[in-house]
C-alpha cells in the first residue's frame, strides 16, 4: 500500500513537468476520478488532498495546486455528484481570500466549467462565489491597509465576472442567483464590516451587467434589511426625555462633557434626542454605514443617468414596507436622498406619489395618515423642493380637507374623521416651515391667501382642537403676523395664543403623528443629507418681520444677517423666484444655533408656551397612530 501512495504522488507531481500536455494533464486526473468506481481510490484522495490543503502553502504546493485545478476544469464531464462528493465538498469551500492571483484564476475556471458542464452543480458555483462575497474574519483587520483593499478588488472582481460569465452560459443562473443573494441578505448578522462588503457587493450587481435580472430584487432585499435594522433600534435607545413636552420645544443646555465629535453636530439636537444615545450601538453603527453605501451608489446612479429607473424601484419599496412600518426612524432617508439628486423628477414624483395615496379612498385610513405625516416632512425638510412645489401640493391638502369637511356638520371625532384632521395637522406643519418663503414670492403668496384655509380651520370638526397644540400654536402664530385670515376669522381665533385652547379637547386622542423627515440621528448619514436638509434654524417665522422691524433703521442686526439670507426680490422671474429662502444658502448651523436666543425674545409679548420651534422634533411615542 505504501508503494501504492508514493506511486500516486509521484504521478501528481510529475503532472507539473513542463513537458506534458494540457491534453496528458487531463488524462491523468480523468485516471484518478474514474478509478473510484473500480474501487481504487488513493489516487483520487490524494487529490482531495491537494484541493483540500488549507495550511500555508510552499510555492511547490501553489503550483501543484494550480495544476491539479486546470487539470480538473478539463475533466469535469468525468465528476460525479455522488462518487466525488468529498472532492466537490472541498472544491466548494475554497476561499479566493486565502490564495494568490494563479489559484484564484485556476479555480475560477474550474467553477465556471462545473457550472456550465450540468445544472445540478449551478447552485453550488452560485453559492460558493457569493460566498466569497465575504472574507473570512481573520482577514477584517487587513483590509484596513491599502494593501489589504487591493486583495479585495483582486478577489471580488474575479467573482462578479465569473457570476457574468455563468449567467451568459446558463439561462436560468440569473434567477438562482437573485435569489441566493436575497437570501443571504436575509439573515441576520450584525458584524459592520462583513455586512457591509456584502452589501457593497449587492449594489455592485445591481450596477453591473446583471442589473437587468437581479437589480430590481437587491434593491428591495437591501431596503427591507434597512428597514429590519432600523426596527431593531427601539426608540427607548434614543429618546430619553418626558414626552409631554411641546413638540417644538427646544432644549440646547451646555453640555461640557461632550466630545468634540458629538459638539461638531449636537447643536442641532435636544438633548434627548442626541446622537450620543446610540454610541456603541452596532446595530445603528452598521445601519449608519449601509444607508451611507446606499448614498454613494444612488449618487453613481445618478452620474449614470439611471436614477430615474432605482427611483422607480424604490419608491414602489418604500410604499409596500417603509410607509407601512411602524414609525420608522432612518431607513426613509434613502428615498430623502434620491430626491434631492433629481428634484424637478424624484422629489416631485414623491411627492405627489404621496398626496395622490391621502386624497385617495383606496388606501385604508392609517396609510393615508402615515402619507400625509411623510408629506408633512417631506415638503417641510427637503431644502431641494421648490416653493412652487410645496404650494401646490398645500393647495392639494387644503382642497381636500374643505371638501371633506362640507359634507360633514358633527362635533369633533378624533377617532371618526382621524384622516382629516391628519390633514389639517399636516398643512399647518408645512406652513410653520414654508409660510414665509411662499409669501416672500407674489405669485404664490397669492395662492395662498385664496386658499380657504380659515374657514377649513373654522369648521365644525374643530381641527384646532384635535391637532397637536405646538403645531397649532406656532402656526397661529405666524398666520396672525402673516394676516393670513379675514377680520372675521382672526376674531375666532383671538385669544388661542394666550389659552390652552387645543389642549383642552386632545388629551390621548390627540392626533399624536410622527415627523419621519426630522434630522436623523445617524453621524455618517447626517453628513450627506446636511447640505439637502432644512433646519429650524434656518427657517424665518413671520413673526421675525416685526422684530426685524423694531430694530433701528428698520434693517436686520448683523448677527441676524450671518444667520439668515436676504429676502427674496419680488422682481425675480418664475424661474428665479421658485427657489425658497434658503435654497441656495450655506448656514453655519452651529455658529446660528449658538447665537438664537432659547427663550423666545419679546417674552412678555408671548408666553413662555412659545418657545422657538426646534431643529429636530420628537417623533411621538404614542401608540394611537398606529
Amino acid at each position: 500500500m505504501g508503494a501504492e501512495l508514493e506511486n500516486n504522488q509521484a504521478q501528481l507531481h510529475a503532472m507539473e513537468d513542463v513537458n506534458l500536455t494540457d491534453a496528458q494533464l487531463v488524462d491523468f486526473i480523468r485516471g484518478f476520478l474514474s478509478s473510484v468506481s473500480l474501487g481504487d481510490i488513493d489516487g483520487y484522495n490524494q487529490l482531495v488532498g491537494v484541493i483540500h490543503h488549507r495550511d500555508r502553502l510552499s510555492p511547490d504546493e501553489v503550483a501543484l495546486l494550480v495544476t491539479c485545478l486546470k487539470a480538473l476544469s478539463g475533466a469535469v464531464s468525468c465528476i460525479d455528484i455522488i462518487l466525488h462528493e468529498s472532492l466537490l465538498a472541498a472544491i466548494f469551500k475554497m476561499s479566493l481570500w486565502d490564495y494568490g492571483s494563479n489559484v484564484m484564476d485556476a479555480l475560477i475556471e474550474l467553477i465556471i466549467s462545473l457550472a456550465v458542464s450540468n445544472g445540478k452543480y449551478v447552485d453550488s458555483c452560485l453559492d460558493m462565489l457569493v460566498n466569497n462575497f465575504m472574507p473570512p474574519n481573520s482577514y477584517m483587520d487587513l483590509l484596513k491597509k491599502p494593501h489589504g483593499l487591493t486583495r479585495k478588488e483582486e478577489v471580488l472582481s474575479r467573482v462578479h465576472t465569473a457570476l457574468k460569465d455563468i449567467s451568459d452560459l446558463v439561462p436560468l443562473a440569473p434567477l438562482r442567483l437573485e435569489q441566493k443573494v436575497v437570501h443571504k441578505m436575509q439573515r441576520v448578522f450584525f458584524n459592520e464590516s462583513l455586512t457591509t462588503i456584502y452589501v457593497e457587493n449587492m449594489l455592485r450587481l445591481e450596477k453591473g451587467a446583471l442589473s437587468e435580472f437581479v437589480g430590481r430584487k437587491i434593491l428591495t432585499a437591501l431596503v427591507d434589511k434597512l428597514l429590519d435594522l432600523d426596527v431593531e433600534i427601539g426608540w427607548d435607545d434614543i429618546l430619553q426625555d418626558d414626552f409631554s413636552k411641546g413638540i417644538f420645544e427646544m432644549e440646547l443646555e451646555d453640555d461640557d462633557d461632550t466630545t468634540d465629535d458629538i459638539n461638531e453636530d449636537s447643536s442641532e439636537l435636544p438633548r434627548e434626542l442626541s446622537r450620543r444615545s446610540l454610541g456603541g450601538n452596532v446595530i445603528a453603527e452598521t445601519l449608519d454605514s449601509l444607508i451611507v453605501l446606499t448614498f454613494e451608489h444612488l449618487e453613481s446612479c445618478e452620474r449614470d443617468g439611471r436614477l430615474n429607473e432605482v427611483f422607480d424601484i424604490l419608491l414602489l419599496s418604500f410604499q409596500r414596507t417603509v410607509l407601512t412600518a411602524y414609525k420608522s426612524k432612518f431607513a426613509q432617508f434613502i428615498v430623502f436622498y434620491a430626491c434631492s439628486l433629481d428634484p424637478e423628477v424624484c422629489g416631485a414624483r414623491f411627492a405627489i406619489s404621496l398626496a395622490d395615496m391621502f386624497v385617495s379612498c383606496n388606501d385604508p385610513p392609517l396609510i393615508r395618515m402615515s402619507a400625509v405625516s411623510y408629506l408633512a416632512s417631506f415638503l417641510s425638510r427637503g431644502k431641494f423642493l421648490t416653493t412652487s412645489l410645496v404650494t401646490t401640493i398645500l393647495k392639494r391638502l387644503v382642497d381636500w380637507c374643505l371638501e371633506y369637511g362640507k359634507t360633514l356638520n358633527v362635533d369633533p371625532n378624533p377617532k371618526a374623521h382621524k384622516v382629516f384632521y391628519s390633514g389639517c395637522q399636516a398643512i399647518m406643519y408645512v406652513l410653520c416651515f414654508r409660510m414665509r418663503s411662499i409669501l416672500e414670492i407674489p405669485r404664490l403668496k397669492s395662492q395662498l391667501l385664496l386658499m380657504p384655509i380659515g374657514p377649513l380651520l373654522t369648521h365644525r370638526l374643530s381641527p384646532l382642537k384635535v391637532c397637536l397644540p405646538s403645531i397649532v400654536e406656532e402656526f397661529l402664530r405666524q398666520a396672525k403676523v402673516a394676516n393670513l385670515f379675514t377680520p372675521s376669522e382672526n376674531f375666532i381665533f383671538n385669544g388661542l395664543l394666550e389659552s390652552d385652547y387645543s389642549r383642552s379637547f386632545g388629551g390621548l386622542e390627540r392626533l399624536d403623528m410622527f415627523f419621519p423627515f426630522d434630522p436623523c440621528l445617524l453621524k455618517k448619514c447626517d453628513r450627506y443629507l446636511r447640505p439637502h436638509f432644512v433646519y429650524w434654524s434656518m427657517v424665518r417665522p413671520t413673526y421675525d418681520e416685526e422684530e426685524e422691524e423694531e430694530e433701528d433703521d428698520g434693517g436686520s442686526s448683523d448677527e441676524d444677517a450671518e444667520i439668515f439670507p436676504d429676502r427674496i426680490d419680488e422682481n425675480l422671474m418664475d424661474d428665479e423666484a421658485m427657489a425658497i429662502s434658503y435654497d441656495d444658502q450655506d448656514f453655519d448651523l452651529d455658529s446660528g444655533l449658538n447665537k438664537m436666543s432659547i427663550t423666545p425674545r419679546n417674552s412678555l409679548q408671548y408666553r413662555c408656551d412659545f418657545v422657538q420651534m426646534p431643529s429636530r422634533i420628537r417623533p411621538s411615542m404614542s401608540p394611537e397612530f398606529f
